[in-house]
């Protein structure tokens, strides 16, 4: 990506804190509503002073990190299961076929059941949210495989799980990459929401604990803060990608 490129995607995060900016000086909506983005820069200045809000980042980049990883790990090995028979594709898809759709947030309550209010439970949820995309674009990515490419390695004597995991798999590399980048949104999301339901730590508890006690500047940071941190791996899964695969366009 040029430098040209870099600055214009800058541009629209520039253009939405100018329209903050102006949405709060012009007094549209009451200070104690909207306070403005130079107060909430002073606070998060402050705020990043203090351990004990750093290890409310910690704890949110770690059910984050953990929860991507694990559903990465999971929705690549379902594709690679689905993609290895007829029997085990038609098992695979009509498994994701039924829990795809359903929104996952709904099962929250009984992941806490079984896995208890700490970080078991929301990493669950998140690995669980994350990794359809992951499975989806992985299994469309080994399905469209120069056929050719397949034939080469069956003549050269490879075996069929041998053309599966150094054939069909790193082939698929674009689309598995191009779905770890919408499941990152999706783990930001949902670690962010599961945090706010049931939590004493991570930048969702932060939100909702400012929430209750009606601190107004309080409540933006966490929320400019996830999105920093989804900005910021984003960025490094792009990187990777471009690291892996010099040549192939960005998707």
């Amino acid at each position: 990506m040029s430098r040209d490129s870099k600055l214009l995607g800058l541009l629209p995060i520039a253009g939405l804190i100018l329209l903050w900016g102006w949405l709060a000086a012009s007094g549209m909506a009451p200070k104690a509503l909207l306070p403005s983005p130079v107060a909430v820069a002073q606070r998060l200045v402050e705020l990043l002073g203090q351990g004990d809000f750093w290890a409310h980042i910690a704890t949110t980049l770690f059910r984050l990190v953990t929860g991507f990883l694990i559903a990465l790990v999971a929705g690549t090995a379902l594709a690679i299961l689905s993609a290895s028979s007829e029997v085990t594709q038609t098992a695979v898809n009509a498994f994701v076929r039924i829990l795809a759709p359903l929104p996952k947030i709904a099962l929250y309550p009984a992941m806490i059941l079984i896995l208890g209010f700490g970080h078991s439970s929301k990493i669950a949820l998140v690995a669980i949210e994350a990794a359809f995309p992951i499975y989806l674009a992985t299994y469309q990515g080994m399905r469209n495989v120069d056929q050719k490419l397949i034939w080469a390695a069956r003549s050269a004597g490879a075996s069929r799980l041998h053309c599966l995991l150094f054939v069909m798999l790193p082939a698929a590399a674009p689309s598995i990459l191009t779905g770890a980048r919408v499941a990152l949104v999706i783990s930001c999301i949902v670690v962010f929401l599961s945090e706010m339901m049931s939590s004493t730590e991570g930048l969702g508890y932060v939100l909702i604990d400012a929430a209750r006690n009606f601190r107004t500047i309080d409540m933006f940071v966490p929320i400019i803060l996830i999105s920093a941190l989804g900005l910021g791996l984003g960025a490094g899964l792009s990187a990777l990608r471009k690291r892996l695969l010099t040549g192939y366009p960005q998707a």
